[in-house]
C-alpha cells in the first residue's frame, strides 16, 4: 500500500535530503533549480530527473545566459513504491542525490557502482 503524504511535507523531505549535501559540493551549485511534481507523463515510474548540461559538458564561453538546470523529484512514482515514511525519507535522498550526482557529470552505471543507482 502506497504511502499517504502532503504536499508539504514531501517538499520539506526533498529539502531535508538537499540539505545532507557537504557544503564543498552545495557550494558548487549553481543555476539549478529544484522541482516536484506527480509524476512524469513520458516515464511515470521514473523518481527524479536531472535535465540540463552537466558540469563536466559545459562550455562556460556559450553557457552564460542559459536557463537553469532543473532536478524534478517526482513525488507520486517515490509514495508508490514505499510502504512506511521511513522509505520514504531514505528513497528521496537516494533519488536528490542520484540527480545532483548527474549534475557533476556522474553517470548512472557509475552511481549504481557507487551504490546510489
Amino acid at each position: 500500500m502506497p504511502v499517504t503524504m502532503s504536499e508539504d511535507r514531501f517538499e520539506e523531505l526533498v529539502g531535508d535530503a538537499l540539505d545532507l549535501i557537504p557544503g564543498e559540493l552545495s557550494d558548487a551549485i549553481d543555476n539549478v533549480v529544484v522541482l516536484i511534481e506527480a509524476r512524469n507523463d513520458e516515464e511515470p515510474q521514473l523518481l527524479g530527473l536531472y535535465h540540463g548540461i552537466a558540469l563536466t559538458e559545459r562550455d562556460f564561453s556559450h553557457y552564460g545566459g542559459a536557463l537553469p538546470d532543473t532536478i524534478t523529484i517526482y513525488r507520486d512514482a517515490i509514495l508508490e513504491m514505499c510502504h512506511t515514511e521511513e522509505e520514504v525519507v531514505e528513497e528521496v535522498a537516494i533519488t536528490v542525490i542520484h540527480e545532483i550526482a548527474h549534475y557533476f557529470g556522474i553517470d548512472d552505471d557509475r552511481l549504481h557502482q557507487l551504490g546510489w543507482g
